[in-house]
Order: structure tokens, then C-alpha cells, then sequence
């Protein structure tokens, strides 16, 4: 490994463990967000409602800056920066950040106008005998919600710019002011305003998601703003042009959220908020995990090739992908056993009934199956990004979510012959989708890098999972001897034990990331 090389790794690593701290943090404020909403509301057909209103702001906030923002925009603006080139980089980040404000207003204020007919056509098209009351209060929470994309347009993309100049805590904290602003809407709206004050929460928690960004960007130097969408500028027209393929690719995925939400709203009350909730705790150690690593990983990545070092891509590459799996591997093992437990502790309490715990518990199996997929494309779509290639990425999840639809009408159909729940099947087609398109992202990327040192990440592969097996058996053992213990005992003492004896396991294998940590814990104390 080159000397250029193990200083991007460590980078790459410092970044990782501060975001994954704020993730953390994140989660928690989350669990705590959720716990409210869940005791609150439950899986209630208002709940429903809400689940189903914040969608379409979710899908135009990914279609229009997210997929600027994560394949196009910041290694384009690192690219600038790699070179010396500070003032085209700020005319840059100015007009695509006018671009994004233009976009997202022009669409939400449309889709707010034209909002009984999304419900009606779009999101309950699969309900043929809507309650008139319910297609209200969708509508009026969704012309709500839609104040929202633009505030995180704004927001995604200071993230960006921040994470570029290797500034990773407060954009990684942004979540949590997020969550507190459904808290706050939750303890001061809700009471006199019902589901709608859960609305204006996630409004406030726009804002605060905004505003958290501000004084990160002002520390700066050589800030500059220009009130210009700046078309002819050439950076920009390489961010439309990285961008056009992308937008086709997060299309593709929202349309399928969009299918799963559909599917799942006519499948019987509480179906679409399992999913959503199920979704929701099997994204908390994918997002701690793979997409702290991958947001720490881009700008070091697209440096990278700006410079042209190939070899210390692939060598940063196959290092990042060795660690999302040392930690992605045991995350699924533990969330696929421990599922009932978890979900009883975090929800069942108030509205939150047993029968709901096993509605969410159902679909996190099958989620949780594709935890280490979903971890994979994180982290290989952004090398792919990082190389000024969106076509590739873009190409492959396309393929991956056609056949995502078409599994989720078929699973659904099929666990519903046989007496399951059918709304597992939907968890179920985006796991093996997801599958899929790891693999073939990971044989085109080993093709175009000539080589990501497979060898080495097949023996971390071996060793994780032996690890990860005595960790399942600890697990297992635990459980039986907990028997009837209330569900926090049993949650938290299968996460203790299967902890200890996975750490136990990669020491004892000598997994080398283990080691290189033993090594700098005692370079800190000895003070070298």
C-alpha cells in the first residue's frame, strides 16, 4: 500500500468515525421520535395517512438534490478544489444551489395544487373503496409536507460542501435537529391539531435541518455567493450531465417506493406503516454503517481521481468495502434474530399493539436480509460517482428496481398463497433486488479498476462470517435462557452478547482493521 494511499484510508477513517458518532446520535433521537409517534398514533389508518403524505415530498426531494447532490455535484466540486480552482467552485455550488431552489418550488407548488389527485390516482390507486375522509386528510397533510423539499434542497447541498472541505459533525448532526422538530411538533402541535401538528413538525424539522448548516458555511474561507443559475457555466453543465443519467436511476427507485406504497396501502390497515416502520430500524445501522462510511468516502475518493491516482483508489476502495462488511455482516445476523424483541421495545406501547409488533417484526426479516446489499451498492455507487460515472450505477439499479416491481406484486401474491403476510414480500423483493445489483456493481467496478484486490476481501468476507456465526449462536443461546423476559431485557442482552462475542471472534481471527485500531489505541496512550 502506497504512503498516498494509507493517508486516504486514514482519512477516510477519521471522517467515518465522526459521522458514524452523529449517526448514532441520530438514531437515538430517532428512536425516541418514533416511540412518540408510535405511542401516539400506532399503526392507525391517520398513521397511515401521514406515512402516505410524506412520500411525495421524500420522492421530489431524492429525484431533483439528492441525486445531484451525492453523483454529481460533489465530485465535481471536489474536483475544483483538488485543483486550486476556489472561485469556480463557489459559482459552482451558488448555481446549482439556485437551480435546486427553482426546481423543487416550481414542482412541489404543482404537486400541492394538483395533491387530491395524487391520492386518488397515485398513492390509494390500489384502493378502489377509499374512505372520502382518509383521501382528505392524506391531501391536506401532503400539501403540508411539500413545504418541505425545497428547505432540504438547500440543506443537502451545504451538506455537500461542508463534507468536500472535510467538515463531517455538524451536516452528520443535521438528522437530529431533524428528528426534534417532529418532537417539538409532537409535544406542542399535536395535542390541539392531531396528525397535522406531526406535519408541521416535520416542517420544523426542515428548518432546523437547514439552519444546523449555516454556521458551518459561514467558517469558510473564500465563501461566495452568486445570485445566477449560471447555464453556460462548464462545471455546471458536467453536473447536468453527471446528473441526467442519475436522475433516471433515483426515478426508478422512488417509483418504487411509490409501487411499494401503493401495493401496501391496499393490503389492509397498518400494512403501509409496518413497511414504512420495518424500513425505518433496518435503515438505522445501514445508515450508521454504509452510508457514514460512503459520505466519508466521496470527497477522498473523487480527490483521488482528480489527481489521477488510480492504484490509491482501488486500494481506498477495497479497504472501504472490507470495513462496511466487518460491520454490516454482524448487523444483519443480530437485526434478523433479535427482530421481535427490538421492534416490542423500541413501539409497543400505547396504540402500538402486539399485532403490531408482529406486523413490523414480519417485515424487518426480510429487510434486514438485504442489509449487506444495500451496504455494498452504498459504497460502490459512490466509487462510481467519484469516477464521473453515473451511467453505470445508474444502468444497473434501473435493471435492479424493474425487477423490484415485478417482485413485489409477485412475492405479495405468493406470500399471500401460502398464509403469510403478504406485506413481507415486499421487503423480501427489495432485499434480493438489492442483492443483485451489488453483485453486478461489484464485477463492473473490478472490471473498470482492473482489480479491487478480491482476494483480500473474500478472506475478510470468510473471517466476518465466522465471527458472525458464534455470534448467532450467542445470540441464540441467550434468547432461550431469557425465555419470557420483558423485550428490553431481551433486546438489549442479545445486542451485549452478540457484541462481546463478535468482537472475541475478530480478535481472535486477527482480523487485521481489528488490529491497525489495537495499534493506534496504543500509539494514543504511549503519546507517538
Amino acid at each position: 500500500m502506497t504512503t498516498n494511499a494509507s493517508a486516504a484510508n486514514r482519512q477516510i477513517a477519521r471522517a467515518a468515525g465522526t459521522v458514524m458518532l452523529a449517526f448514532v446520535l441520530s438514531n437515538l433521537v430517532g428512536l425516541i421520535r418514533q416511540v412518540l409517534v408510535s405511542r401516539a398514533f400506532g399503526t392507525s389508518s391517520s398513521m397511515d395517512a401521514f406515512t402516505a403524505a410524506v412520500q411525495i415530498p421524500d420522492v421530489l426531494f431524492n429525484l431533483l438534490a439528492a441525486g445531484a447532490l451525492s453523483s454529481a455535484f460533489i465530485p465535481t466540486f471536489a474536483g475544483l478544489l483538488a485543483k486550486n480552482e476556489r472561485d469556480s467552485a463557489w459559482k459552482l455550488a451558488s448555481a446549482v444551489t439556485n437551480q435546486v431552489i427553482l426546481a423543487l418550488t416550481l414542482v412541489s407548488g404543482l404537486a400541492a395544487v394538483f395533491s387530491p389527485q395524487i391520492v386518488r390516482h397515485v398513492i390509494y390507486v390500489f384502493k378502489p373503496e377509499l374512505d372520502p375522509a382518509l383521501q382528505t386528510l392524506t391531501s391536506d397533510l401532503l400539501r403540508i409536507t411539500l413545504i418541505a423539499p425545497t428547505i432540504f434542497g438547500v440543506s443537502g447541498i451545504l451538506m455537500g460542501i461542508l463534507n468536500t472541505h472535510q467538515k463531517f459533525w455538524m451536516p452528520a448532526l443535521a438528522p437530529v435537529f431533524y428528528w426534534l422538530g417532529w418532537i417539538l411538533g409532537l409535544i406542542f402541535l399535536v395535542p390541539t391539531l392531531g396528525i397535522s401538528g406531526l406535519a408541521w413538525g416535520y416542517i420544523i424539522g426542515a428548518l432546523l435541518h437547514l439552519g444546523i448548516q449555516i454556521p458551518g458555511l459561514l467558517q469558510l474561507e473564500g465563501r461566495r455567493y452568486t445570485p445566477a443559475l449560471d447555464l453556460g457555466n462548464p462545471s455546471v453543465r458536467e453536473v447536468g450531465r453527471l446528473m441526467a443519467p442519475r436522475l433516471l436511476g433515483v426515478a426508478a427507485v422512488q417509483i418504487n417506493f411509490v409501487i411499494n406504497t401503493m401495493i401496501a396501502a391496499g393490503q389492509g390497515e397498518g400494512s403501509l406503516t409496518a413497511i414504512s416502520l420495518a424500513r425505518m430500524v433496518m435503515t438505522m445501522p445501514l445508515f450508521v454503517i454504509a452510508q457514514a462510511i460512503a459520505t466519508a468516502a466521496l470527497p477522498t475518493f473523487s480527490a483521488q481521481v482528480a489527481r489521477g491516482e488510480q492504484n490509491e483508489m482501488r486500494t481506498s476502495l477495497a479497504a472501504t468495502l472490507r470495513g462496511v462488511l466487518l460491520l454490516s455482516i454482524p448487523a444483519t445476523v443480530g437485526l434478523i434474530l433479535l427482530r421481535q424483541p427490538v421492534t416490542a421495545m423500541l413501539f409497543q406501547r400505547g396504540a402500538f399493539s402486539a399485532e403490531s409488533t408482529e406486523m413490523v417484526a414480519w417485515a424487518l426479516l426480510w429487510y434486514t436480509a438485504g442489509l449487506v446489499g444495500h451496504a455494498i451498492v452504498e459504497i460502490l455507487s459512490r466509487a462510481f460517482y467519484a469516477l464521473h460515472d453515473t451511467k453505470t450505477p445508474v444502468s444497473v439499479g434501473m435493471a435492479a428496481m424493474g425487477l423490484n416491481a415485478v417482485f413485489s406484486f409477485g412475492f405479495a401474491a405468493l406470500f399471500s398463497s401460502i398464509g403469510w403476510r403478504p406485506h413481507g414480500g415486499l421487503a423480501l423483493a427489495n432485499s434480493l433486488a438489492t442483492a443483485l445489483e451489488a453483485v453486478i456493481l461489484f464485477a463492473l467496478m473490478r472490471r473498470r479498476l482492473q482489480g479491487i484486490d478480491g482476494a483480500n476481501i473474500a478472506r475478510g468476507v470468510g473471517q466476518f462470517g465466522l465471527a458472525a456465526l458464534g455470534m448467532a449462536i450467542g445470540i441464540l443461546f441467550w434468547m432461550k435462557l431469557a425465555g419470557s423476559l420483558n423485550p428490553w431485557l431481551i433486546g438489549l442482552g442479545g445486542v451485549a452478547v452478540g457484541g462481546v462475542v463478535y468482537g472475541l471472534g475478530v480478535v481472535l481471527l486477527k482480523v487485521p482493521e481489528i488490529q491497525s485500531v489495537f495499534s493506534l489505541i496504543r500509539n494514543k496512550i504511549s503519546g507517538s
